[in-house]
């Protein structure tokens, strides 16, 4: 009963797939697609390989033919110990028959459990860093999608039969020995496939070889970058294949794309999406990650995509869908989640990525309304965090409103809240950690690298939006004065008070007339907050909240008011110019007596502190700026009663 539910689940997320065509629902799409491959690998939730060794190549032979849903072969391992042992264990499913394990031209004592593990124990003990290797042989059918894993397909299209893989998060397992969890990459790989002449095989790196034997060809790829073993993928069928290239710098990447026969000319005249978007992300965030051998696409028939390494694997041709694939050679591959609790640095960013590519190469306009769209269903319910907090529930896993969208907004905001300059700097940092790159990465690796490259202390921001529930809502009550200095009164309220009481943020403030915009920047530290902004340079008629969406909210309201909206004495701190370059000029309106002034940086740390008698309706100061960072800094005037004034300070 279990079985018949998953496939006729699955069925309909097909469906529903192949009529999307719009972003929301592309990605709604993908989420489903990785969310029923987790759904039948459920019952094995996690790697049981042991840790006493990792491995450091795999060699794979592999027999396949398309129209028969089968596989034989071998796996040989080259591995090191990590601990004194005689034995170790792969993650192997008991679906399929071991024939034999050969360790060094000898058979190999070994056990297949139900829990779907392969016990081999070996005649003598290994020291730690011992470095050796295995051959383990096997064949049978590999377990259906109701089972351990969907991840072995066979199916047709158009009339012709197909074999293809897909073994996100744990179906590697499902069709060869593996160790399988986010704690080991092997160094490289090589894939041997033996299959039918007539048919073409797709898998990762580059296309070494076909030795053609009989009726059949042995299709050899080589693949020398670390690769988690979701990564590993195949596909044979009647392949129609064909070639492009692409400068990345100073270097030429060839793109490699398997499609079937009937959809050859829709992918070829989309090839020129996959080159711009490989340009694109290659200028902003380094070299595509694999540039010494290929990137390729590689068509399947499922709804969506999967980011096999340096092979995206797609339904059909689809801007967002290509995109977002691409985008995770970057995040999913070279740098790789740790823990599916943190999947959005795989999905939030390639979804963050195939929006920027609209707004850079298609359409801006349309990328607006995609992301109105996605804030839209982020705010659909009040709480939920970015943060998977049960790992054995696939649709909390997948989830298309958290991983995805408001993983995707947790990358904007970032960028709101750094500016473009330390955000792709901190970001191009974080790939290129010695400590994760090529490897795995959990969420407080990237907040290290923003905070070492920004200087700024973000413990906040990933308290409030990652690990926490909900999102803001502000009213801002505002009045333009006859020197048209601008008064603002900031409170908010939030979805989720148990969880997060009150949201930190700058606010975006779009203010206008009837020819001119200007965007302020309020950085709202307390509930209940002032601000009074300089001359805009004309009088305004109109204030938004965050006219672009860079920050989630919902329920916004701005209220214009008569007198000046001030929640203390009608005291004024008035700072010109803001953004400061060099100085920031400081006017102290209607204070008296003994006034105390500091400045704060963004992790709290006074950078400029004065105390002065005020003694006259108006006092003038100056603050230097030349030897501060970019950034959000806090003005704190204190008076001699204890009354606070902040003001936000940009530089």
């Amino acid at each position: 009963m279990k079985s018949i539910t998953f496939f006729l689940s699955v069925l309909i997320v097909c469906c529903r797939c192949f009529a999307q065509t719009d972003n929301i629902e592309r990605t709604k799409a993908i989420a489903q697609l990785e969310k029923a491959n987790y759904d039948a690998a459920n019952n094995k939730a996690a790697s049981l390989a042991s840790d006493n060794f990792q491995v450091t190549y795999y060699r794979c032979n592999w027999n396949i033919d398309p129209a028969v849903r089968y596989i034989s072969g071998s796996v040989t391992s080259y591995f090191k110990t990590t601990a004194f042992t005689n034995q170790i264990i792969y993650d192997f499913t008991d679906k399929l028959s071991v024939d034999s394990v050969i360790y060094h031209n000898q058979h190999a004592a070994f056990s297949q459990q139900s829990n779907s593990t392969l016990t081999i124990n070996f005649s003598v003990e290994f020291g730690i860093g011992k470095q050796d290797s295995v051959a383990i042989y096997y064949h049978g059918v590999p377990p259906g999608s109701g089972d351990f894993t969907g991840g072995f397909t066979q199916t047709t299209h158009a009339g012709t039969p197909v074999i293809w893989t897909l073994s996100e998060p744990y179906g590697a397992a499902g069709w060869w020995p593996c160790r399988n969890g986010l704690d080991d990459k092997a160094d490289s790989i090589d894939i041997y496939i033996t299959h039918p002449s007539q048919y073409n095989a797709s898998s990762n790196g580059v296309l070494v070889s076909t030795a053609i034997n009989g009726s059949n060809t042995t299709t050899h790829y080589k693949h020398r970058y670390p690769i988690a073993t979701y990564l590993v993928c195949l596909g044979v069928t009647n392949y129609s294949i064909f070639t492009n290239n692409v400068q990345i710098n100073d270097k030429t990447l060839p793109v490699i794309q398997y499609v079937y026969p009937e959809s050859l000319s829709d992918f070829q005249s989309k090839t020129s999406v996959v080159l711009n978007a490989l340009q694109l992300y290659s200028s902003y965030f380094g070299d595509y990650p694999f540039l010494k051998e290929r990137y390729g696409q590689t068509q399947f028939s499922w709804g969506g995509g999967m980011e096999h390494q340096t092979n995206s694997f797609v339904t059909s041709t689809g801007t967002n869908l290509m995109t977002h694939e691409l985008g995770h050679q970057w995040f999913g591959d070279k740098v790789t989640c740790g823990s599916w609790q943190d999947i959005w640095l795989n999905e939030g960013f390639a979804q963050w990525l195939a929006d920027m590519f609209y707004t850079e190469k298609v359409d801006s306009g349309n990328y607006k309304s995609n992301v109105k769209a996605d804030l839209l269903y982020v705010v659909s319910q009040p709480g939920g965090t970015v943060w998977v907090n049960d790992t054995t529930n696939s649709n909390r896993i997948f989830d298309n409103r958290l991983t995805y969208d408001k993983g995707a907004f947790l990358v904007r905001m970032l960028r709101w809240t750094l500016g473009d300059s330390l955000f792709f700097a901190g970001i191009n940092k974080y790939l290129t950690d010695p400590k994760i790159t090529y490897g795995f990465a959990r969420t407080k690796d990237l907040q290290r690298n923003l905070q070492q490259v920004s200087g700024q202390n973000l413990n906040y921001f990933f308290n409030q939006w990652f690990y926490g529930e909900g999102y803001p809502s502000f009213t801002v009550k505002w009045k333009d004065s006859s020197d048209h200095n601008l008064y603002f009164n900031v409170s908010q309220t939030t979805s989720m008070p148990s969880s997060v009481k009150f949201f930190k943020v700058l606010l975006p403030v779009q203010v206008s007339n009837n020819s001119q915009t200007k965007l302020l920047t309020l950085n709202v530290t307390q509930k209940n907050q002032d601000f009074v902004v300089s001359n805009p340079g004309f009088a305004t008629k109109t204030v938004v909240i965050d006219p672009e969406n860079y920050i989630i909210s919902k329920n916004n309201k701005v209220i214009k008011t008569k007198t000046a909206p001030l929640s203390k004495d009608g005291a004024v701190v008035i700072v010109s110019p803001n953004p400061a370059i060099d100085v920031a000029n400081i006017l102290l309106q209607n204070f008296n007596g003994n006034v105390q002034l500091q400045l704060f940086d963004n992790n709290g740390d006074i950078k400029w502190q004065q105390q002065t008698i005020v003694q006259t309706p108006f006092v003038k100061m100056q603050i230097p700026f030349s030897s501060f960072i970019s950034g959000a800094y806090t003005l704190l005037v204190i008076d001699e009663n204890g009354s606070k004034h902040t003001v936000t300070i940009l530089k």
